[in-house]
């Protein structure tokens, strides 16, 4: 029935609709469901990123520059090496073993001395890495427990090393087979994550480094599960921890270090394996 105002015209009912509003709100919610979607694809490829595809990377170059290295000592090794093995030292072997990236090779330690080597003479020591240029390989490491072959360079640049899937040599350190202590860093997760297992060590596992000069031949001796990143007493010449030091040693020696960040995916505090030369 219509209504009649004033002077007897018919009014209409006015009706509002919302629909307007309704469509403003469900392009709003659309938008934000985009958002959403968009940033978590964008979040799950970083993360593909960073736990896949940085490792295959790094452990590719690493291989590599494993290959490269024991290449070019095959073809022009030290006059020193080859002269026979002494304590904790082993000849150069005649063929290179079959490298592998990262955590990926076989591990396999050097072959010994070869028949006949019976000399006690040992090989000239490693030349000194601090003469050695930074992000430079010089050495290679070898972890048989876990399955690990894998480049040292010289410093511990996150770009010119450890980025590379290389272990990392801390400048002013060691070198290989001397006397004080080799001190090595290396990722514990991502490009390449070399020393991510480090933690499966036991005592009395290798742990072989060969350069040019020769292979030394280190036995794992204690492990410091936690410690402050500012801990540098772990790399002295002498290891000891500043921060635990019931953990470490006193007396001179040929040690080894190896450091890595625990727990895993953190770099709140570091892991320390010690290892010292076979005698």
């Amino acid at each position: 029935m219509r209504d009649r105002g004033r002077g007897g015209r018919e009014r209409v009912p006015v009706v509002v609709q919302a629909r307007s509003g309704r469509r403003g709100l469900a392009r709003a919610l659309w938008f934000a469901a985009e958002t959403v979607v968009t940033c978590g694809v964008l979040i799950l490829l970083l993360v593909v990123h960073q736990l896949w595809w940085t490792n295959q990377q790094a452990r590719a170059e690493a291989g590599q520059q494993v290959a490269v290295l024991e290449r070019e000592w095959e073809i022009s090794p030290s006059e020193g090496a080859g002269a026979g093995a002494g304590a904790g030292v082993e000849s150069s072997p005649s063929t290179s073993a079959s490298p592998s990236g990262g955590g990926g090779g076989t591990g396999a330690p050097a072959p010994g001395p070869s028949a006949g080597t019976g000399s006690a003479a040992r090989p000239k020591p490693s030349p000194s890495p601090g003469r050695t240029p930074s992000g430079a390989t010089f050495a290679v490491l070898r972890i048989p427990r876990i399955g690990l072959t894998v480049p040292v360079a010289q410093g511990i640049s996150k770009s010119k090393v450890l980025d590379k899937g290389y272990v990392g040599h801390y400048p002013g350190t060691a070198a290989p087979g001397q006397a004080g202590n080799v001190a090595l860093a290396g990722h514990r997760n991502t490009h390449g994550e070399p020393f991510r297992y480090v933690n499966r060590l036991r005592k009395g596992d290798e742990i072989t480094l060969r350069t040019r000069e020769g292979t030394y031949t280190y036995l794992v001796d204690r492990i410091l599960p936690v410690t402050s990143p500012r801990d540098t007493g772990v790399i002295q010449p002498v290891p000891r921890s500043i921060v635990k030091p019931s953990y470490g040693y006193s007396k001179a020696g040929s040690y080894l270090t190896l450091t890595t960040c625990t727990p895993e995916f953190t770099s709140r505090y570091r892991l320390i394996v010690w290892a010292t030369l076979r005698r």
